[in-house]
């Protein structure tokens, strides 16, 4: 089984190592000009790039041609393939792939939309690309996903509202007073619908983080033996106060920290952190 996923989905280069995963990059236009994400385009270029661009970014979902082309060749080799997007609630992705799959006749494709973004879907994927190399089978592969989609969280803030304004993420007005009144939103991701929800405000980027960990101390008690993984757009300092400020109060099993990838940058902006988590003994599955 070949494991197929989009750029949407945040690993960091050790989580990918001795894994056999297949990218199809997501493009964002900036100034005009429009760019492939992937190997090619790194988070921090990326960033270099927005801080420089004279308008904000707009972002489009690969082609279902784009999608055929990889399961097309994917199929020469192995044509069983699990193709795991992020989610339909935030991004065209998925029904692109969905349309491929009517064009590749000659491969297995089961469609996974993983309901969520960055980190989280990445714990996804990570979880399905070691069943697959383990030789489980299907029906295995996608209860062990659908148990770690179930039992994993995210929740973030950020210091602008106007990438989430602009991408229509957040309402105008909505994001208008909030920026009038220096709120700084608490976002999740809604397991059902895949599409954010507030989760909290403060008035500061400190505060939402110190809040946020306050979040996750409501669902797990002080000590508990988490699985974690920051996350940010390009605020290093802020990050690094997540980090420390969680692990303070977990017994933490640390992911590598990832700066977002373009596909979600272009609608949080540079000034978003984040924390992907969950207990740790719910990991254990996986091979």
């Amino acid at each position: 089984m070949q494991i197929v996923t989009d750029d949407g989905v945040d690993l960091a280069p050790q989580q990918k190592e001795g894994l056999d995963l297949h990218f199809v990059p997501l493009n964002f236009m900036l100034d005009g000009v429009t760019y492939q994400g992937g190997d090619d385009m790194p988070p921090k270029k990326f960033y270099e790039m927005l801080t420089e661009a004279e308008n904000l970014p707009t972002t489009s979902q690969p082609s279902p041609a784009e999608f055929a082309k990889v399961y097309r060749e994917l199929a020469k080799k192995d044509p069983d393939i699990l193709s795991i997007h992020i989610s339909s609630g935030l991004s065209g992705t998925y029904n692109s792939a969905q349309l491929a799959k009517e064009m590749v006749p000659e491969a297995n494709i089961t469609l996974l939309d993983t309901k969520t973004v960055s980190c989280p879907s990445a714990w996804q994927v990570l979880a399905a690309a070691r069943a697959a190399k383990a030789e489980w089978p299907l029906e295995m592969v996608l209860s062990l996903v659908n148990s770690i989609s179930q039992k994993t969280d995210a929740i973030f803030t950020v210091g602008r509202l106007k990438y989430l304004v602009h991408g229509g993420r957040v309402g105008h007005l909505k994001g208008l007073l909030a920026a009038m009144l220096n709120i700084k939103p608490i976002l999740g991701i809604d397991k059902t619908t895949g599409k954010f929800n507030e989760r909290g405000k403060q008035q500061t980027v400190k505060r939402s983080i110190r809040a946020m960990v306050d979040q996750i101390a409501k669902v797990y008690p002080e000590g508990s033996p988490l699985r974690v993984q920051t996350m940010h757009g390009n605020i290093p300092e802020s990050v690094e106060l997540l980090h420390g400020l969680v692990d303070d109060r977990f017994e933490c099993h640390w992911e590598p920290t990832v700066q977002i990838a373009p596909a979600l940058g272009a609608h949080v902006g540079p000034t978003m952190v984040g924390v992907c988590f969950g207990p740790l003994e719910a990991y254990d599955d996986i091979p």
